[in-house]
């Protein structure tokens, strides 16, 4: 494959084989973001787990302190008084039955997260076989499935974030742009790094965290020294 000039000069900066410390891990990835955009920097961890079994699933949501650096498109389902608190509360969309036409009809994704109160579920439901692929049904664990739509719709505005495991035990997440600089991107890291090992499942044996691996959009991967991240 083949990887223009900045790219080779940023793998330079990286020692393959190295584990770095947190700081100097964010520390190095704004330094080996190089395009011309705000590149998205994400953190992908490998857990030791299992996620074919539900009892060693990993999901929840966390809003970082300092953003993500994108604000996010809000779709809620919601009728009456609560599409209304959803309207007031800055959604983007908000809808019944109309917007699953839209959605199945049209192939209509302009949003980014999807809300919707625990009334709502049933029709959203014909939307699984679309929405689930993409990560965007809505779940209790990660507060999309609510009626405090006001608190959902404002969390998600703010920087919340869904994490969970993908079929090889690796959640993708982003944790900020490389504009917001080491110390921001240390703090977002570190909520998320958090929240995931608070969710340990009672059933994963053995090495919980095996790997932790930063990177920008078009940078090299930087390994991160799990030994103090829990």
């Amino acid at each position: 494959m083949f990887r223009g000039k900045k790219y080779q000069d940023s793998v330079k900066l990286v020692e393959k084989s190295k584990l770095y410390e947190t700081n100097e891990a964010m520390d190095l990835v704004t330094k080996t973001s190089k395009a011309k955009f705000d590149e998205t920097v994400e953190a992908h961890i490998r857990l030791g787990v299992d996620s074919r079994h539900a009892d060693q699933q990993v999901r929840g949501a966390i809003v970082l302190p300092n953003g993500t650096g994108k604000t996010s498109k809000v779709l809620v389902f919601a009728k009456g008084p609560k599409a209304d608190e959803a309207q007031a509360a800055g959604a983007d969309y908000v809808g019944e039955a109309e917007l699953v036409q839209k959605i199945q009809g049209e192939n209509w994704f302009d949003f980014d997260v999807v809300v919707a109160t625990p009334d709502m579920m049933g029709v959203v439901g014909r939307l699984g076989k679309v929405l689930g692929p993409k990560g965007l049904m809505p779940s209790p664990k990660a507060g999309t499935v609510t009626m405090d739509v006001t608190k959902a719709v404002n969390e998600i505005k703010a920087g919340k974030i869904e994490y969970k495991l993908d079929k090889t035990n690796i959640i993708h997440c982003p944790i900020g742009k490389a504009s917001f600089g080491a110390q921001k991107l240390q703090e977002n890291f570190e909520a998320l790094m958090s929240a995931i090992v608070k969710a340990k499942p009672a059933a994963a044996k053995g090495q919980y965290l095996k790997s932790v691996v930063v990177a920008s959009t078009m940078g090299p991967g930087i390994k991160v020294n799990t030994a103090k991240l829990g």
